[in-house]
């Protein structure tokens, strides 16, 4: 653990979830591949897409829609239908594949479980500090097992900006009735975690290198309170 500004009092530990808690990328890489053969199940037409066509929609919605950017649910929803209507499907179709699409997607980007080392973790932190989840994706938590764990779990969305916006850790520190320098919050992005963190008034322990990743020597814009380089160091909070 490698310390840059002192820590001061915190009464809560809130947690970024993909590449921080566990390697997301394999998992959505997993997830983007399953999607696709759905749709060519249900959808036969869209076989005439590559996942870079899909890429392609996405830049038009966000293009046409930027509040979508802060929502990846919705902007999903809305890459699917714009597919779905662009090959031909009549309207109601295609808002009933999106829907259903989405759903799927959720469900396999979801299909896995949080380490019993992490969840060994959380568990022990909890028992003296509430543990809470802020995250910039759209995992089911409860089927990932931090339900257990975690007393909840921010999502951006309806009008609730991404990190680094401050949106989800002042919603944190006021659902907690606590003032944001008293929360602590764990990431491994330097821009989103920690920079959003520190300029919402929260304190912040960056995790380098995430899951998945390699450590990188630059910090972002401000400096965290604490670096490790696995969450299990996190046991000197103790």
């Amino acid at each position: 653990m490698r310390s840059f500004l002192r820590l001061t009092p915190f009464r809560a530990l809130s947690f970024d979830l993909d590449d921080t808690l566990y390697n997301n990328k394999p998992i959505i890489a997993a997830a983007e591949v399953e999607l696709l053969q759905w749709l060519a199940q249900h959808f036969p037409a869209t076989t005439q897409y590559s996942q870079d066509d899909w890429r392609q929609l996405k830049i038009r919605v966000l293009a046409a829609q930027p509040q979508l950017v802060h929502d990846t649910s919705a902007t999903r929803r809305a890459v699917l239908y714009l597919g779905l209507k662009t090959l031909g499907y009549q309207d109601a179709i295609a808002v009933k594949g999106a829907d259903d699409g989405l759903s799927y997607f959720y469900d396999r980007r979801s299909n896995f479980r949080v380490s019993v080392e992490v969840i060994s973790l959380l568990t022990q932190l909890s028992q003296r500090w509430p543990i809470v989840g802020i995250t910039n994706g759209n995992v089911n938590e409860q089927a990932i097992g931090l339900g257990g764990v975690m007393s909840f779990v921010l999502h951006p969305g309806n009008g609730v900006r991404m990190k680094p916006f401050a949106d989800m850790f002042v919603k944190a520190a006021e659902r907690l009735a606590l003032l944001p320098s008293q929360l602590l919050h764990v990431g491994d992005h330097p821009m989103t975690d920690v920079a959003g963190a520190r300029r919402a008034g929260c304190q912040a322990i960056w995790l380098n290198p995430g899951f998945g990743q390699v450590a990188v020597k630059s910090s972002g814009p401000l400096l965290p309170q604490l670096q490790v380089s696995e969450l299990a160091q996190l046991k000197q909070l103790l």
